[in-house]
């Protein structure tokens, strides 16, 4: 049914049921799995960086970092599960970069996960899964994660 799913991550424990929940269905498919991390443009590009120390060369590396690590770490997961992947950072907005990436790789499952937040939470702020789910031409399961659990 499925030849591709994508798995976006951002690095959080939020996504730790999304990627059993990809792994296993790319599993059952037969299916490549393709993890996406996507350096958020706005985190790094409305920060100054004059006062942030880190080992890495500023923030926008620290945050390609993060992710590159998180994507090896479920890469490693899925090889262990015998799941074909591939793993690629994008800067970008999120949802536009997931959005992007599922239609250029022609993903036919994007699995993302959510934490669960109140209503509230989600009206001001909304959520990148939210954006993916609504705008996407393509299946899309959200995986939710208890605001607790996370």
């Amino acid at each position: 049914m499925y030849e591709r799913i994508l798995l976006p991550t951002d690095a959080s424990a939020g996504v730790d049921r999304a990627i059993d929940h990809a792994i296993d269905a790319a599993g059952r498919y037969n299916a490549e799995l393709h993890v996406l991390h996507v350096v958020d443009a706005d985190a790094y590009g409305s920060y100054p960086g004059d006062e942030y120390v880190h080992e890495f060369e500023g923030l926008e590396s620290a945050l390609e970092r993060a992710g590159r690590d998180a994507a090896e770490t479920i890469a490693e997961r899925a090889a262990e599960a015998d799941v074909p992947v591939t793993t690629e950072i994008r800067h970008g907005r999120p949802h536009e970069e997931i959005l992007r990436y599922a239609n250029e790789a022609d993903v036919g499952l994007t699995v993302v996960g959510s934490k669960n937040r109140s209503g509230e939470y989600r009206r001001l702020l909304g959520s990148v899964a939210e954006r993916v789910a609504r705008m996407s031409e393509r299946p899309v399961t959200i995986v939710k994660t208890p605001v607790e659990a996370a």
